[in-house]
């Protein structure tokens, strides 16, 4: 797996992760380690392209959950407690952490372990990008 970063300028910086292979057990750390450096340098919004990964493992799945903490310990927006009834009552998307055209397959496990309640996932770029306010 390689991935490349890029950044896109709209209302403010987003940063953008082309991931280029599958995100699975070999990978993932590589993965999560890099994105959350990114992090702890200053990035706060992300955008993941999975244009390109055919696969995400239940180890990607916990990779992409992990950044997602990560990104809400650096700018919260709400409080736990408010994010877990946004969560279960379906209005709760993450502002920090958007993903772009995973697979099919990796749309039904996205599905299956309920990462598309808390992270949209775009299959445009344009709006994906245009979403982060």
């Amino acid at each position: 797996m390689e991935f490349k970063v890029s950044t896109e300028k709209g209302v403010h910086p987003i940063t953008v992760i082309q991931v280029e292979g599958n995100i699975d057990s070999a990978s993932y750390q590589e993965f999560q380690s890099k994105a959350e450096a990114l992090v702890t340098g200053g990035t706060r919004d992300i955008l993941i392209d999975l244009t390109n990964a055919h696969f995400v493992s239940s180890a990607g799945i916990r990779a992409i959950h992990s950044l997602f903490n990560k990104l809400r310990t650096y700018s919260p927006d709400i409080s736990d407690e408010e994010m877990r009834k946004g969560i279960n009552a379906g209005t709760y998307k993450s502002p920090h952490l958007k993903l772009l055209n995973p697979s099919k397959e990796t749309m039904t496990t996205f599905e299956m372990t309920g990462l598309d309640m808390y992270i949209n996932i775009y299959t445009d770029r344009k709006k994906a990008l245009s979403s982060f306010k």
